[in-house]
Formats: structure tokens, C-alpha cells, sequence
């Protein structure tokens, strides 16, 4: 075992897998309970797809809706996939496991770590993403059980639970003119559909205007 290595991947995993207390409070406040919100994180192990989905059913979007945009979130995590397929090699059980844990975090780490060479990038990738899912899972069971423990999530500000957690996932990603812009725009066209469309749909069409920035960059480029 790396020391190193797996130094690094603790100080990515331990801060990232503490924030799914928020996820845990915001479940419940959307309505679900302990069980279906530990079960969403368990399963789905997707950050920005599990606040969509809580928060499109929580603002009263229908279950199609709030799948749709929880998809279109997670397909990054194919493009993750197809990144480390080659350093990771796995077959069978294991493949299954890795594409479980293939998240921006331990694709990050391992993509850190290239410079060292595969077998450190492959315990990038493994240690820190199943740091990220112990710690994580735990985490929204402790922020699940604290949101009931209070009666009414919404009493104590919970219900802006989702829309203070998107905020913190975003905000270290505008580093860029683009990324701001992105931003900008997607603000400005979520409040313009609003009151016009379904929940979810506001979050669809922004997610829409992130892939015609990113064509227009290439295009560009």
C-alpha cells in the first residue's frame, strides 16, 4: 500500500464524502425517507444526480422528470469510464464495482497521478473512490437521521438544502471567462422557463446549454 498515494486520496475523500450529510438532510426534506435516501446514495453514488433527483421530486416534478435530469447529470461518468478503462483493465465483478466508483473524484486523482504511472493511478482511482463511497453512504445515513430528528426539514431551512449544495459543487469549477458565462446563461435561462415549464425542466434545459457551450468550444478551438 502507497502511503502517499493514499494520503491523497483520503484528503480528497474524507471532505467529499462528509458533504453527503447535506444530501441526507436534503432527502429528507424533499420528502423521502431514511431508508430511500441512504438506498439513492448506495445505488446511484452520484453527487450532482442525487440533488437533482431530490430536488426535482421535492419541488414537485414527476418521477420521469427528475430521472431524466439525474441521467443527463451522470453521463459524464460514462465519459469518466471510457477514460479509465484502459489504466484500469478490470474484468467481471470488478468491472462492475469500478464503474460504480468512477466519479469526478477518483477519475481526478488517478488522472493526478500519471505522472507516476499506471499502478499509481489504478490506486488512485480504487482508494479514493471507495473512501469516497464509505464515507459518503455514512455521512447521508448521519444527515438523514438528523433531518428527521428535527419534525418539519423546512422549519430549520433545509428545503434550500439542494440549490446551497449545487452552488458549492459549482462554484470551484468557474476558474474560466467560459465557465462564468456558462453560469450566467444558465441562471438567466433557469428563472426565464421557470414559471412556464414543469419542475425538472428548467434543470434539463440548462444541463442542454452546457453541451452547446462545450460544441461551441471545440468548434472554436
Amino acid at each position: 500500500m502507497n502511503r502517499a498515494t493514499l494520503a491523497q486520496s483520503l484528503s480528497v475523500s474524507l471532505p467529499v464524502g462528509a458533504y453527503g450529510i447535506a444530501f441526507g438532510a436534503a432527502s429528507v426534506a424533499a420528502g423521502f425517507s431514511v431508508l430511500q435516501s441512504c438506498l439513492i446514495s448506495l445505488l446511484t453514488f452520484s453527487g450532482a444526480s442525487q440533488f437533482a433527483l431530490v430536488g426535482v421530486m421535492g419541488s414537485g416534478g414527476t418521477a420521469l422528470s427528475a430521472t431524466a435530469t439525474a441521467s443527463l447529470l451522470g453521463t459524464r461518468n460514462l465519459l469518466y469510464g471510457l477514460q479509465m478503462a484502459p489504466v484500469l483493465r478490470t474484468r467481471r465483478l470488478k468491472k462492475v464495482v469500478a464503474a460504480q466508483l468512477t466519479i469526478d473524484e477518483s477519475t481526478g486523482v488517478a488522472i493526478s497521478l500519471e505522472k507516476n504511472g499506471r499502478e499509481s493511478m489504478r490506486r488512485g482511482f480504487w482508494y479514493t473512490g471507495i473512501g469516497v463511497y464509505i464515507f459518503w453512504n455514512l455521512f447521508t445515513l448521519l444527515g438523514a437521521l438528523g433531518a428527521q430528528a428535527m419534525g418539519d426539514p423546512a422549519a430549520f431551512g433545509l428545503d434550500a438544502a439542494v440549490p446551497a449544495a449545487f452552488l458549492g459543487l459549482v462554484w470551484p469549477r468557474l476558474t474560466g471567462k467560459n465557465e462564468r458565462l456558462l453560469a450566467i446563461s444558465a441562471v438567466a435561462l433557469a428563472l426565464i422557463v421557470t414559471p412556464y415549464v414543469p419542475a425538472g425542466v428548467p434543470i434539463i434545459s440548462t444541463a442542454a446549454l452546457a453541451v452547446i457551450f462545450g460544441l461551441r468550444g471545440r468548434v472554436w478551438r
